[in-house]
């Protein structure tokens, strides 16, 4: 049996370039080998935002190793900065599973106590009902220990008379 930590991808799923996307892009680097830089300042004039700063992207200067070497991966995700006028500040945060369970979790204590506290719970009403057992037990050890203190009393009386 061989050794080690590692294991196959064997059933990780496959992803698959769409063919109509993969000749759209070789027609766009055809046509900037083409036209060089020209492109770029006639799509800037048009005014199409979204295309131009998504070709501005592909088409960026790459530094070091990348400009060297042409990798063609299409499971490779680009990371898209954000513009400063695209943050909206004021959205409300995305909260983690942890972070809501234990929001939930503490607001469900809450609530159990609030009940608890007004006595509508299953384990209050047990616990006030143990109660009223313990104090009546405690009123009526008080009525006999006041009924042998009477008499003892009434016994001291008749002999010191």
């Amino acid at each position: 049996m061989p050794r080690g930590g590692k294991k196959g991808h064997k059933g990780r799923g496959k992803q698959f370039s769409n063919p109509e996307e993969i000749d759209r892009q070789m027609k766009a680097q055809r046509e900037l080998e083409a036209n060089g830089g020209v492109e770029k300042e006639e799509e800037k004039s048009s005014g199409s935002d979204d295309s131009s700063s998504e070709e501005e992207d592909i088409n960026k200067k790459k530094s070091g190793v990348e400009g060297l070497i042409e990798i063609e991966n299409p499971n490779r995700i680009s990371q898209k900065s954000k513009k400063v006028t695209e943050l909206d500040v004021n959205a409300p945060k995305e909260l983690s599973r942890r972070e809501r369970e234990e929001i939930e979790k503490q607001k469900a204590k809450e609530r159990y106590m609030k009940l608890h506290l007004e006595g509508k719970t299953d384990q209050a009403r047990a616990d006030l009902a143990r109660l009223a057992i313990i104090k009546k037990q405690r009123e009526d050890a008080q009525k006999k220990r006041d009924g042998l203190k009477k008499e003892k009393e009434a016994e001291d009386s008749k002999s010191k008379r």
